[in-house]
C-alpha cells in the first residue's frame, strides 16, 4: 500500500503522523511510505532519519495526497486539505466529527474511508487510541491552569501547591476518565487539594483506591459541582462521551459564582467542550476572559509537546495501520473490531450512530 504522510497545517500543530521507527515497520513489509518534507521537524524528526529507513520525500501536500492510498494524521483535515481527499482514500486520524458539520459534510462530500482514531474501542470499552493524547492532555491541564492561575496573565494569583502557613489551591476535575485520573494525579503531587467527580461509581471508586489523602472523589450533579465552584481556583473539565458531543456540565451563568481569576481548562473541547463559554483557542492565542474567569480550551494541547505526543500516538496506532496497510480497510475492520468501531464515514455515508444524531443526519450500517 502507499501511505502518505503530510504536514499537519492545523495552528500549532506541531505533531507528525508517524515516527521513523513506524516508518521502518513498513517499509520492510514492502509498503511505500510518503513523507512530505518537514513534516517531521517540529517534533524532531528530520527529513533524513525517515529517508534512512525508506521512506520517500515529497515537497508538497498536494504530491502526498495525490501519491497514497491511505493518509495517517495526527489532527481532522482542515478546509485547505477537504480538496486533496479522493474518494476511496483512507483517512486515519482524530476526527472528532460531532464536534463539527462543516467537517462531516466535507468528508461525506469526498466519499473517502474515514477512520477516527478516537472511537477505535476495545472489548473492555476503552479507547486505545486516545488514552495516550488523553494522558498528556490531562497532565497539560494541570500545567497550564497552575500557569495561568498567575496574576500576570489575570489569573487569581495563586501558587497551586501553596507554601508552609498558606493553604494550597483548590483544583476541581470534572470526570474521572483518563484525563481526569492524569490531571488528579498532577495536581496532587503539585499539593493541591484535588475534588473529582464522575457520575460512575465504579470509576470514583478506583481514584479512591490509587490516589493519596488529597483527591478526594465526589458524585458529579449540578448541586455538587454549584457548591464547589464557589471556591475553586482551577476547574478542569475532561468529560467524554464516545463519538458524541460533550454535555455542558458549567453553564454561563455559573461563571458569576466562581471567584474572579479562577481558570477553566477544557480538555473537552475537541467534542464541543463541556462548559457553555468554551470557544476553542489555539497555543498562540489560548486564554479568553468572560465574567472574570479565564478560560483555557485549546484544541490540540499535546501539540505543544511534539516529541512525547508524537512518540506516545505512534506506538499505538501502528499495528492498527501495519494492519491496514497489510490487509486493506474492509478486510482488517472485518477481522478486528476494535478497529471496525473506528470507521465514521465511508465513501458518502455516516456509520457510527453518535455522529448521525450530532446533525439529525441518516445512519448508514456497514
Amino acid at each position: 500500500m502507499n501511505i502518505g504522510v503530510p504536514i499537519e497545517i492545523k495552528n500549532n500543530e506541531n505533531r507528525v503522523g508517524m515516527t521513523p521507527s513506524g516508518v521502518f515497520e513498513l517499509t520492510k513489509r514492502n509498503h511505500t511510505v510518503y513523507i512530505q518534507k518537514n513534516a517531521g521537524n517540529n517534533s524532531g524528526f528530520l527529513d533524513d532519519d525517515y529517508k534512512e529507513v525508506g521512506a520517500i520525500i515529497l515537497d508538497t501536500i498536494e504530491e502526498v495526497y495525490a501519491s497514497a492510498d491511505m493518509i495517517v494524521k495526527v489532527k481532522e483535515p482542515i478546509e485547505p486539505e477537504y480538496k486533496l481527499i479522493r474518494e476511496d482514500q483512507v483517512v486515519f486520524t482524530y476526527f472528532h466529527f460531532a464536534s463539527s458539520e462543516v467537517l462531516t459534510k466535507a468528508m461525506i462530500e469526498s466519499k473517502a474511508v474515514c477512520i477516527a482514531y478516537e472511537t477505535v474501542e476495545d472489548k473492555d470499552g476503552s479507547l486505545p487510541l486516545l488514552i495516550p493524547m488523553s494522558e498528556v492532555a490531562g497532565r497539560m491541564s494541570v500545567q497550564q491552569g497552575a500557569k495561568y492561575l498567575e496574576k500576570p496573565i489575570m489569573g487569581r494569583g495563586i501558587l497551586l501547591g501553596g507554601v508552609p502557613g498558606v493553604p494550597p489551591a483548590k483544583v476541581l476535575i470534572l470526570g474521572a476518565g483518563v484525563v481526569g485520573i492524569q490531571a488528579a494525579r498532577m495536581a496532587a503531587g503539585l499539593g493541591a487539594n484535588v475534588f473529582i467527580m464522575d457520575i460512575n461509581m465504579k470509576a470514583l471508586r478506583y481514584v479512591s483506591d490509587i490516589m493519596p489523602n488529597n483527591v478526594i472523589s465526589e458524585f458529579s450533579s449540578e448541586y455538587n459541582i454549584r457548591k464547589h465552584i464557589k471556591d475553586a481556583d482551577l476547574i478542569i473539565g475532561g468529560v467524554l462521551i464516545k463519538g458524541a458531543k460533550a454535555p455542558k456540565l458549567i453553564t454561563r451563568d455559573m461563571l458569576k459564582e466562581m471567584q474572579p481569576g479562577t481558570v477553566m481548562v477544557d480538555v473537552a473541547v475537541d467534542q464541543g467542550g463541556c462548559f457553555e463559554t468554551t470557544v476553542p483557542t489555539t497555543h498562540q492565542d489560548p486564554t479568553y476572559i468572560i465574567d472574570d474567569v479565564v478560560h483555557y480550551s485549546v484544541a490540540n494541547m499535546p501539540g505543544a509537546v511534539p516529541y512525547t505526543s508524537t512518540m506516545a500516538l505512534t506506538n499505538v496506532t501502528l499495528p492498527y495501520v501495519i494492519r491496514l496497510a497489510d490487509m486493506g480497510w474492509k478486510k482488517a475492520c472485518k477481522t478486528d473490531k476494535s478497529l471496525s468501531k473506528g470507521l465514521n464515514i465511508v465513501k458518502g455515508k455516516i456509520v457510527y450512530p453518535e455522529i448521525a444524531e450530532a446533525f439529525d443526519m441518516s445512519l448508514n450500517l456497514v
